[in-house]
């Protein structure tokens, strides 16, 4: 699948597209009803389907200091918007100029000019352009008239609350990722390259595959049942994580640590995706290595046990 910049124009054989727009950076139920209906409207027609993101998030480029809260990354998003069936993938680069550019410019010098689209599908609360001044209402008025087709797809509800992002970061702090996982279709996951550490998960029998969190929005601080899948080799390892900054060694140092289970290769330097799917505890200093130790078997064998049982 094609990975396409805002900035550049498409290629012909992808001009006149329908494209899926909006930000879905966690692709979760809602973001996947509209790109389903991109998706169905394309296929009928015989034309390519886009689905594009923006990165970095709007809320970001305007407020640099707030707290990481990415859900993916974008080559995260590549591979479940190619899972969907999209045909490309593509990327407003939000930056100076993209934040400066009016409503009525975005649809008629991005989406039709340099894009070439001939549909967009948003959901009913989409905004867009300088000052986030363009809705829905907006795009129709300025893109109809030029032959732009508009379709909206409604909030997805969850109960009486819709779907989204803001809900699934909530229970991921709030150390839920089932309920996480159940909003997105499939567990929040970190992807990331193996570092070498300090070695005090070796020195102890539990050999820890280190990885810097970066971006990602941070869950709840603790330990985890958690899969790791190897990029490289499509290996799936079942293992226990913890998750914060390792109050037990000094000086602190915030690391996601999965240990696999019955796993004895290398994975430094190798980039691996680790899901959570069960919270099993906060983090806690002990009192004594040992005491770690004992509580690190514990949750291990809890791990084994709610993994193996196939639930999350």
């Amino acid at each position: 699948m094609r990975w396409l910049d805002h900035r550049e124009r498409l290629p012909d054989p992808l001009r006149g597209a329908i494209i899926a727009l909006g930000n879905f950076d966690g692709f979760h139920r809602g973001h996947q009803a509209v790109a389903a209906e991109a998706i169905g409207w394309a296929r009928r027609e015989g034309r390519p389907v886009i689905v594009a993101t923006f990165d970095p998030h709007p809320v970001r480029f305007f407020k640099p200091d707030v707290p990481p809260f990415r859900l993916t990354t974008l080559e995260q998003r590549h591979e479940l918007y190619l899972a969907a069936g999209a045909t490309a993938m593509l990327v407003f680069h939000f930056d100076a100029a993209l934040a400066a550019t009016t409503a009525e410019a975005f649809v008629t010098e991005l989406l039709l000019g340099r894009l070439g689209a001939h549909g967009v599908v948003t959901g009913t609360d989409f905004t867009f352009g300088k000052g986030a001044r363009g809705n829905v209402a907006l795009l129709r008025a300025a893109g109809e008239p030029l032959g732009l087709t508009v379709r909206t797809v409604e909030a997805v509800l969850d109960g009486d609350m819709p779907v989204s992002s803001s809900r699934i970061r909530a229970a991921l702090r709030a150390g839920d990722p089932g309920e996480a996982a159940r909003l997105l279709t499939r567990p929040f996951a970190v992807r990331g390259v193996v570092e070498h550490g300090d070695k005090r998960g070796r020195s102890i029998g539990y050999p820890t595959a280190n990885l810097s969190m970066e971006n990602y929005l941070r869950p709840a601080y603790g330990v985890y049942a958690v899969t790791g899948r190897v990029l490289a080799t499509g290996e799936i390892l079942q293992g226990a994580a913890n998750l914060g900054i390792r109050p037990q060694f000094a000086p602190p140092k915030e690391l996601l640590e999965p240990y696999f289970f019955d796993f004895a290769g290398n994975l430094y330097g190798q980039e691996i995706e680790v899901a959570f799917h069960h919270f099993l505890r906060g983090e806690a200093r002990f009192a004594s290595l040992d005491a770690l130790t004992a509580q690190m078997e514990r949750d291990c064998a809890q791990a084994r046990s709610l993994l193996s049982a196939g639930t999350r």
